[in-house]
Order: structure tokens, then C-alpha cells, then sequence
């Protein structure tokens, strides 16, 4: 099966791409199939806007297209970030003016659980759509910690480690990851539908 994988973040192409590493599945990425398209991401869920990205992509190249929108969602910003984690500082924030927005956010707060959630959703030419979600538990961190990863990982405490996602190597990361447990129950659902 031929997969492309419709985002331009090279962090999350390479936790994908990782992930996936099966017999069978070949990845495209956009540069491959030398498509340029910018999905309007006007979703309310995460899932909403990964089905909207993977049916834009799958319909412009006419590959099986797999999209995920992904991001925090803090306990006591009543879900904030969310779908706007990306963007949660203005239209084109940086990584790190997102997540020192977050922790600005949250000074004196002590109810500091959080959650990275990651929704997938392969869209395939005939116009089915499968979808998985997953999530992760952490904890918001008072300042940021560690150099790997992407996005929020510096302010993000892995329980089970006692340590940033950005100070986790990817191999632990992708062990525990929100993206990996998505992509998990979405293989697990293609396999039992015969797609894989």
C-alpha cells in the first residue's frame, strides 16, 4: 500500500513515517508527488480537521492519504490549546512562543494535568475515510526542558520517565506517543477491514 502522508512538518513526518515502517506500506511525502496544498483546517474537532486535511490530499494526488491533527489540551485552560495548539499564539507563532504562552497561562496555577491528543484519518480514493485516536497523559512543566522533539515536548512531563518529551530520543518518545497510539488502533482497524 502506497501511503502519503499529507503534512509538510518534517517532525511529524519522521514520527510517521517510524511508526509505520511495516512490510507492505511505502510512504509518499508532498515533495514526493511535488503537490503543494494548503488545507484550510476550519474543524472544530481534531478529528474533524484530520478527515478535512486527508480527503483534500487523497483528492489532489489520488493516493490513499493519511492527515492527523494533533495537540494539547490543558485541564485548567478548559481544553486550551486544542485545535488551536499550532496557533495558539498568533497565526504564525514559533513552537516556543506557543508553549511560553502556555506557560504565562498557567502561572500560580497548580492543576497542571494535560493531555497531547493525536486523531488520524487515511482517506482512501473510493471516499472512505478511517479514523483512530489516541492520547497521552502528562503534566505542564514550569519551564521548558530538553532539546528533541517539536512543539510542546519541552513543557510536557512524561510520567512514566519523569522527564520532557523533549528530553525523551524519539525511540522513547514513539513508544508512548499520542501519535503512535492513533496510528496503532489505526493500523489495528485497517488490518481488520482487509485494507492492510
Amino acid at each position: 500500500m502506497i501511503i502519503l502522508v499529507a503534512t509538510t512538518n518534517p517532525g511529524k513526518i519522521r514520527e510517521i513515517s517510524r511508526i509505520l515502517a511495516v512490510p507492505g506500506v511505502s510512504i509518499l511525502t508532498p515533495r514526493d508527488v511535488n503537490i503543494v496544498l494548503d488545507v484550510e483546517e476550519n474543524g472544530q474537532s481534531f478529528a474533524e480537521n484530520a478527515r478535512i486535511k486527508a480527503s483534500a490530499w487523497c483528492k489532489a494526488s489520488g493516493y490513499p492519504a493519511l492527515a492527523d491533527d494533533s495537540g494539547l489540551v490543558v485541564d485548567a485552560l478548559d481544553g486550551r490549546p486544542g485545535v488551536r495548539s499550532a496557533r495558539f499564539a498568533g497565526e504564525h507563532a514559533t513552537d516556543e512562543e506557543n508553549y511560553m504562552l502556555l506557560l504565562d497561562s498557567l502561572k500560580g496555577v497548580e492543576d497542571r494535568r494535560a493531555r497531547f491528543v493525536c486523531a488520524t484519518a487515511l482517506a482512501f480514493p473510493d471516499g472512505e475515510v478511517v479514523q483512530a485516536r489516541g492520547e497521552y497523559e502528562g503534566r505542564i512543566l514550569e519551564a521548558p526542558i530538553g532539546e528533541e522533539g517539536f512543539g510542546y515536548d519541552p513543557v510536557f512531563l512524561d510520567p512514566a520517565s519523569g522527564r520532557s518529551f523533549a528530553q525523551l530520543s524519539p525511540e522513547d518518545k514513539n513508544d508512548r506517543s499520542h501519535r503512535k497510539r492513533a496510528l496503532v488502533e489505526l493500523k489495528r482497524k485497517l488490518q481488520d477491514s482487509g485494507r492492510l
